[in-house]
């Protein structure tokens, strides 16, 4: 069986071609939903779309004619993207989002029907000022997180990490549902403070390229007790008054950004985190291997942390094990 799974964020595409669930090829675009944010139009996204199916098909030598069973999940079913879904209310795990996925036809994309799965929200209640930190939502992280439970036979309840320029703390429960999930900008903070602040001509415009955890530790450990901004300068100071590399500079600031997305993991409101919560970290290496190393030098962490390995789609192995559930393969 053929498969083509879809993955769409804000600024990405990514097509990946299966035979039996073995990756055969991949293609990318990058287009998102911002492209229709920003002209009000799907033209460029749909396009940008058909062009990797395409291109992904072309390079699988999948032939003319043959059957293909079409996923997709990510923020294609946004209000901004090509088919759109409601939120399925959390908790909400394996059988309700299979339950959930919707069968579209988008033929400037393909002639068969596309799978498209639901993103999860946190709560239905009116959002308010009062209560606006409780709410969150996620649209492609909750096909990672089932993929990363599918994939590593990891059981609730859990905390997934899942960094990138919106790093997402999803929360599974002891059903192996998604009870929440918490969203920080992160990584976008990072690459701001990194190329558009005073600190770009201290760290040379670069990050960390590997991690030096005492240099990490440092700067978590100041951003608790001075407050992120007030780190950020510390990198200034330390880069006209020490003899830090740049590396360990970019550690300082890495170290301080992450441990400020802990603190509120740690205090939101959204979900219950347990120090003894088993912790699953993913991502690239160098993200991945500094929040492993920050809260496992953390003393109000005390459960299991599991380091995924690298994985070229969690999003693939969730979108499957959500096939398998609704026998679509």
């Amino acid at each position: 069986m053929y498969i083509i799974t879809i993955d769409t964020g804000t600024t990405n595409t990514r097509v990946c071609a299966w035979q039996d669930e073995r990756l055969l090829a991949e293609a990318a675009r990058p287009v998102g939903v911002r492209d229709t944010a920003i002209s009000g139009s799907t033209e460029t996204l749909m396009k940008g779309v058909s062009d990797a199916v395409n291109d992904a098909r072309s390079q699988a030598n999948i032939p003319v004619g043959e059957k293909v069973v079409y996923l997709s999940a990510g923020m294609i079913t946004s209000n901004v993207g090509l088919c759109e879904i409601p939120h399925l209310l959390a908790p909400a795990g394996l059988n309700e989002l299979a339950k959930g996925m919707v069968c579209a036809n988008l033929p400037a994309i393909t002639d068969e029907p596309i799978w498209f799965v639901p993103g999860i929200r946190n709560h239905k209640s009116a959002v308010t000022l009062e209560n606006a930190e409780q709410m969150d939502m996620m649209r492609g992280e909750e096909t990672e997180a089932i993929g990363v439970l599918a994939s590593l036979g990891i059981s609730g309840p859990a905390l997934i990490i899942l960094p990138g320029s919106h790093s997402k703390f999803v929360k599974i429960d002891a059903d192996n549902r998604i009870e929440g999930c918490v969203t920080t900008i992160g990584g976008e903070l990072l690459d701001v403070i990194t190329r558009h602040t005073i600190l770009a001509s201290s760290l040379n415009l670069q990050f960390a390229q590997e991690i030096e955890a005492p240099a990490l530790l440092q700067g978590a450990n100041q951003c608790l007790q001075t407050g992120l901004s007030r780190t950020c300068f510390s990198v200034r100071v330390l880069d006209m008054f020490s003899d830090l590399t740049l590396n360990q500079k970019a550690n300082v600031l890495l170290g301080a950004v992450l441990q400020d997305d802990l603190q509120a993991v740690k205090n939101s409101e959204a979900f219950t985190v347990t120090p003894d919560t088993h912790v699953v970290v993913c991502g690239k290496d160098t993200l991945k291997f500094a929040f492993a190393t920050l809260i496992d030098n953390d003393p109000w962490f005390t459960g299991k942390i599991t380091v995924a390995p690298s994985s070229r789609s969690l999003s693939s192995a969730g979108l499957f094990a959500m096939a398998r559930r609704r026998q679509i393969i």
